[in-house]
Formats: C-alpha cells, structure tokens, sequence
C-alpha cells in the first residue's frame, strides 16, 4: 500500500519509514498521495492545489516524476484540487490531524473529453476581442507590461490540424506601455526602428499537438529587419457563439524572444552594472477568431 511505503505518522515523534527524516511541528500533519492516469501510471508535473474551510490557499505544488505529492499543512480540514492537462480535475475533502499522516493514497485521474476543433476553412483575427501583450524586465527589478494595439491575421485550418497555417502582422508603432516618454524611445532606432521596420510578421510553418488542449505552433518571426523561428505555446480554449451568435474560436499562447536574436542590442548599464531593459522578453497573445466573411 502507498501509505506503507511512505511510512506511518501515529503521533508527534511516533513516525517511521521514510517520512521519519520530515520535522513536523506541533500542531501539524503530513498529507501525501500519488496522482495516476487510467491505467495506473503515473501523472508527472500534476498541479495540487489545497485550500482551508474558508477557501484559502494553503499549499500548491505538483507531483514529482513517480506521480507523488508530500506536504506538510497545520492540522485541520481540507479541499484537495488535482488537475493535469488532459485530464478531469479531481477534488476531495481531508483532514489532517495533528502530528498525523493523512494519505489519500492513489488518486486516480480520468481523461478528460477534448473541446471540439474548429470547422476548416479561412478565419480572421478578431482585433476588437484579442491582444498581443509583452512583459519586460527593468533595471532587474520591476516588469514593465505593454501591448501592440494595431495588427491583423488570418488563420487557415485544414481538415487535419495539423496541417493548418497562422499569418499575423503587428504594427511596430502601435507599441503601448502607458508611457508616451518610454514610448517614443521604443519606436527609435535603438529598439524597434519603426521608421525603416514598420511591421512584424509571424508565418506558420507547422501546427504540433502536444497532447489535450496543448498545441505548439511553429513558424518564422519577422523583427526588426532579422527573422527567427520561434515557437508559440498554445492552450486552445474552444469553440462559442458571441452576443450576435457568430460563432468564435479562441486560444491563448505564449513565447520569449532575446532582444539580440533580432539585433536589438541597445543597452545601457546602471551602477553596479545591473542592466537597464532585460534581456528577453515574453510575449502573451489572447487571440479569438471568426470565420472570414
């Protein structure tokens, strides 16, 4: 039984096996359980979540590569979340006693249905109802958050997904961080250079399912005179209907670009040599489409 490999907690310094080594303070237990698929293997980097009666979070964390999670809480009453792409989400109530082991033992995940794909065919960005976000380091310390406000796009999708093709293009002047100064000095020739790169594009080469809602999508990224291929980390987030009844696809996805992969390599170095703008920058897209009139 898993609670015997993992050792008994009977009372406060009663412990033996391997959680024997865990100091336990008063007034606390051990929670432990093994997250597994339907057929018993198991579920690597699945995220526990377990909050009090008062729905605050008390412990996060995720299974190790057997599938095993161990933590140590206050003593009290619980409601275990375990979710893993792919896969339902799992919930449960524990209680953990006071110098106690309370084990779950194997929680058994089961597949979860997948949301249904879009219909083929030609669809268009809908720029009113998506944004191309980017997150920045300043000076090592603070995030500095901005969008691009103009760009358009169109996606192809092809009977196999697999086979489908993203083209989008983003006006490099219409970067925005709320501040017209930092701006301005984003659009000159030490960063973006709109004046002679006006745009940025992006072309698909290959559409990759990664399992569940999961997709990576691969293609060539036009910046700053310089192209690159760059991957996007793609969460499909399903077909619906809008307030008009037009039918909708949406996703989410993410990537992160160095600046000198693009030769944007203006720099300037603070005391201590702490540099001003970072080196990479991560890049968010909330992106819905509708099919092409």
């Amino acid at each position: 039984m898993f609670g015997r490999w993992l050792g008994n907690l009977s009372s406060r310094g009663g412990r033996s096996g391997p959680l024997s080594a865990v100091a336990v303070p008063t007034g606390a237990g051990v929670l432990s359980c093994r997250v597994l698929d339907p057929v018993n293997e198991p579920v690597q980097h699945a995220e526990l979540t377990l909050t009090d009666v008062m729905g605050r979070k008390v412990v996060t964390g995720g299974t190790d590569p057997f599938g095993s999670f161990v933590a140590t809480v206050p003593a009290g009453e619980y409601r275990l979340a375990v979710s893993a792409e792919g896969f339902t989400p799992y919930r449960a109530n524990v209680t953990v006693g006071d110098g106690a082991h309370a084990s779950m033992g194997d929680v058994t995940l089961q597949i979860a249905q997948l949301a249904a794909l879009p219909e083929p065919g030609d669809w268009d960005l809908d720029p009113l109802h998506s944004s191309i976000a980017f997150t920045a380091r300043h000076i090592g310390l603070a995030r500095i958050r901005g969008r691009f406000n103009t760009f358009a796009g169109a996606i192809r999708l092809a009977e196999r997904m697999e086979e489908s093709a993203m083209h989008v293009v983003i006006d490099a002047s219409s970067i925005d961080t709320a501040v017209k100064m930092r701006d301005d000095h984003l659009r000159s020739g030490d960063f973006l250079d709109v004046a002679r790169f006006p745009t940025m594009e992006f072309y698909s080469d290959r559409f990759v399912h990664k399992g569940g809602t999961r997709w990576a999508i691969t293609g060539a990224l036009s910046l700053h005179g310089v192209t690159r291929t760059v991957t996007l980390d793609t969460e499909y987030l399903g077909v619906g209907h809008g307030l008009e009844g037009e039918t909708r696809a949406a996703c989410r996805a993410t990537t992160e670009l160095h600046r000198d992969d693009f030769t944007i390599t203006w720099q300037t170095m603070l005391a201590r040599g702490i540099a001003a703008v970072g080196a990479s920058i991560t890049i968010e897209l909330d992106i819905q489409v509708l099919p092409k009139s």
